[in-house]
């Protein structure tokens, strides 16, 4: 199926709209002019028989006074078409008075109307080969009807006239419509050239040119909403394959590190014979980095069905204190080898709908990043309390801190501060992206207040009961 440009079916509309609006002015100034016609008709008619009945009043003939095509030129300009004149004399019943022979007919309810002094305006067809108005006018004179006055003309003149209106108004019509799709295409080529100029702009920009933007033509209409709208995507997509491309080198930098020292230990394990020994402690490493490389894809997996919005989430009701005890009780002797003191703040016996799995993954990681970034002698607490409708999971260290410039991205996946990558602390740096996708996975969030050098304090929120969002055991679509 072919399809029409908008600039066709922009000219095809407006020159559709003008053209019925033509025929509907059309009809409408024809009907108006055959009404003034009519009506100047009928008035002039009403004037002569005034002038005829005011100067002939005494006469009883019934054929043409001598001067009756002067009095129809003065209110006509020129003697009409077949003009007709009748006087009327009654005797003793207008009834009685025999009427005009091939002239037009003294119908019964004219002559009842004359009789009660009302003038009758009727037109006649047949008589001629034009229709034929006829005025009845009744002369009073002392309270009763006098005389009667007919005169009448043929409306030949005006369908004439009319007929020429016609054919002057079918002879515009086309001139008009095609003026008005001249028009139209004009004014639908000058309107749609800037979309054009987006388009050809548009199909220049590809995914190593997303920098680029389209111009604005500064008259604020809504073209320029338009552009400005499709520079904001362009914007986003250019955030979006920017942070793709850095989250793809800095996974495949994650991937080939322990991929390297596994490739490493191994070829140089078979180099030469090894004792038993020395055979188990490069498994042993193998097997570290094997687990490292684990961790590693097992945190992009559940990103990457994050981001799809399809992060499972088998909801129960859970108390936040045994996910505190549990992920204190294992990360303990971590701490421990660090000489870094693990407590408890406040706790308060909550409930929150959440996944076991995931939510103990998201303690696990705020303190085991609390625990890393924290120099030896330090110390991490947690606590759990209740701000409203939300059950607060914090997770204070007395760490190296985050500068207030680097606190919106630590969330974002392989961040890591300068001060954390110039240290010995390990991690790919997914473990609080991760945090915040769960946290989010649960109708949460998390938030984090830090200064430098004196420690950090992230706060996981959790809706409280049932206020958590998504269905209780399925998939959660996140924002």
């Amino acid at each position: 199926m072919r399809h029409r440009s908008v600039r066709i079916r922009l000219t095809l509309w407006y020159t559709s709209l003008l053209g019925v609006t033509f025929v509907i002015l059309g009809v409408i100034a024809y009907m108006l002019v055959s009404y003034t016609l009519h009506k100047e008709t009928d008035s002039a008619l009403r004037s002569v028989a005034t002038a005829l009945a005011q100067r002939h009043a005494a006469e009883t003939q019934r054929n043409f006074p001598p001067d009756v095509d002067e009095i129809f030129r003065r209110f006509f300009g020129s003697p009409p078409l077949g003009p007709y004149f009748e006087w009327v004399i009654p005797e003793k019943d207008l009834g009685n008075v025999p009427e005009e022979p091939n002239g037009p007919p003294f119908t019964r309810q004219a002559r009842l109307n004359a009789m009660r002094g009302l003038a009758t305006f009727e037109t006649f067809t047949g008589i001629e080969p034009y229709p034929v108005r006829v005025l009845t006018w009744p002369v009073v004179s002392s309270g009763r009807v006098a005389s009667v006055v007919r005169v009448g003309m043929s409306e030949a003149a005006l369908d004439k006239t009319m007929s020429s209106f016609l054919l002057i108004m079918a002879a515009l019509f086309p001139l008009a419509l095609a003026l008005a799709g001249g028009g139209g295409w004009f004014l639908a080529h000058r309107a749609l050239r800037p979309v054009d100029r987006m388009t050809r702009a548009a199909r220049q920009i590809g995914a190593s040119q997303l920098h680029a933007r389209l111009e604005l033509a500064g008259t604020n209409d809504e073209l320029d909403r338009l552009a400005e709208t499709l520079n904001e995507m362009l914007t986003r997509l250019e955030a979006a394959f920017t942070e793709m491309r850095q989250f793809t080198a800095d996974a495949s930098h994650e991937l080939q590190t322990p991929l390297t020292i596994l490739r490493g230990e191994v070829e140089i394990a078979l180099r030469a014979e090894r004792s038993p020994d020395e055979y188990v402690k490069v498994m042993k490493s193998a097997l570290e980095e094997i687990e490292r490389i684990s961790l590693l894809v097992e945190g992009l997996l559940l990103l990457a069905r994050s981001d799809a919005g399809v992060l499972k989430m088998d909801r129960k009701p859970l108390d936040p204190m045994t996910l505190v005890e549990d992920a204190l009780g294992r990360l303990e002797p971590m701490a421990r080898a660090r000489s870094i003191s693990l407590s408890l703040g406040s706790m308060e016996p909550l409930e929150v709908q959440g996944d076991l799995v995931h939510l103990r993954r998201l303690l696990f990681n705020l303190v085991d990043n609390a625990i890393k970034y924290t120099p030896p002698g330090g110390t991490v607490r947690v606590s759990v309390e209740r701000r409203n409708e939300w059950a607060v999971i914090a997770v204070e260290d007395s760490g190296i801190g985050v500068a207030a410039e680097e606190q919106r991205k630590v969330f974002q996946r392989f961040y890591r501060s300068p001060e954390a990558r110039s240290g010995a602390q390990g991690g790919s740096g997914l473990g609080l992206a991760i945090v915040k996708s769960i946290a989010e996975a649960h109708g949460g969030r998390v938030e984090i207040e830090s200064a430098q050098g004196k420690g950090s304090t992230f706060r996981a929120f959790l809706p409280l009961g049932d206020r958590s969002f998504g269905p209780p055991n399925g998939e959660t679509a996140l924002a």
